[in-house]
């Protein structure tokens, strides 16, 4: 392809283009930024080359041959081309691709209905979701940001609390059968109990943490249904089959949808949350600040 190319180099059709519109090898050389001797020993490389005499030296200066204007028609089409590819590749908006990590809880059920807001507002950069269980993961060197449980102290990353933990029972409203509520909170004791195991529990609430933060006495059932995700454990929990331990902001929409309800009342808080993690190693820029911001913009909308 392109055989007859061989090895010119666009260089050299570059100050061929030049002299022959211009007529002039001083011309062309001010408009390339070098020297006439220069654009002229580049013309003799290329009569080389093609073993053909483009221009015909004349007393006041140059004249094509007709080879030369031949080869002038083409490479001022082709380099007008190229020009007008450059230039609307130049004009598309550059995409940014921002890596994001953070558990799976927090993707489906917070950030993933509020990530069209941010697309909207800034459309140039595509947001790429990485999601664990495990929070070393989340702070490897291709992660832009992450947002992560815990008490804040994560020994690679910097760390900006985002919200706190907030967790009560919900259940679907048809497991109630029609009951009037608020129910006491000992009537958990009445009920299934959707327990989440595995290292993405270890720091949240479990059924035993809550009874005790309620003040509830003795321990719960050990339950029926486990999960070592929170997301089938809360789907699990639309379809009527237990209780489950909500934390604010995650089931929210669910609540607000009337898909989950509270059986009771009460609330337990504790020290830990939610931070939004920028690994240390990593170099700030512009885009991730714009995410950074929209996170508390959305934590305060919240609020």
């Amino acid at each position: 392809m392109y055989e007859s190319l061989g090895d010119l180099s666009l260089d050299l059709l570059r100050a061929f283009e030049s002299a022959a519109r211009q007529r002039s090898f001083t011309a062309a050389a001010i408009e390339l930024g070098t020297t006439q001797p220069a654009v002229s020993q580049q013309i003799k490389r290329l009569e080389y080359q093609l073993a053909t005499r483009l221009f015909d030296r004349i007393y006041r200066g140059i004249e094509l041959t007709d080879a030369g204007l031949t080869l002038f028609e083409a490479v001022q089409a082709g380099l007008t081309s190229i020009d007008s590819g450059l230039e609307a590749i130049t004009a598309q908006p550059q995409h940014e691709v921002l890596q994001v990590a953070t558990d799976f809880a927090f993707a489906a059920y917070w950030l993933m209905p509020r990530l069209h807001r941010f697309h909207q507002a800034n459309p140039d950069v595509d947001v790429s979701l990485v999601t664990s269980e495990r929070s070393h993961a989340m702070l490897r060197s291709d992660i832009d940001v992450a947002v992560l449980f815990g008490d804040g102290r994560f020994k690679q990353g910097e760390s900006h609390w985002l919200f706190g933990e907030e967790a009560y029972p919900v259940c679907s409203p048809k497991l109630l059968d029609g009951r009037s509520l608020p129910l006491p909170a000992s009537a958990l004791h009445e009920l299934p109990l959707l327990h989440l195991r595995g290292e993405s529990s270890s720091l949240w609430f479990d059924w035993a943490g809550l009874f005790r933060a309620l003040h509830i006495p003795s321990t719960p059932a050990p339950g029926q249904l486990r999960f070592d995700n929170y997301t089938l454990l809360i789907q699990a929990a639309i379809a009527g089959q237990g209780v489950a331990i909500g934390w604010r902001h995650l089931v929210d929409a669910l609540l607000e949808q009337g898909l989950l309800c509270r059986p009771v009342l009460e609330t337990a808080n504790s020290p830990l949350g939610y931070y939004v993690v920028l690994p240390q190693r990593k170099r700030r820029g512009p885009m991730i600040q714009r995410f950074v911001d929209w996170l508390g913009q959305e934590q305060a909308a919240d609020a």
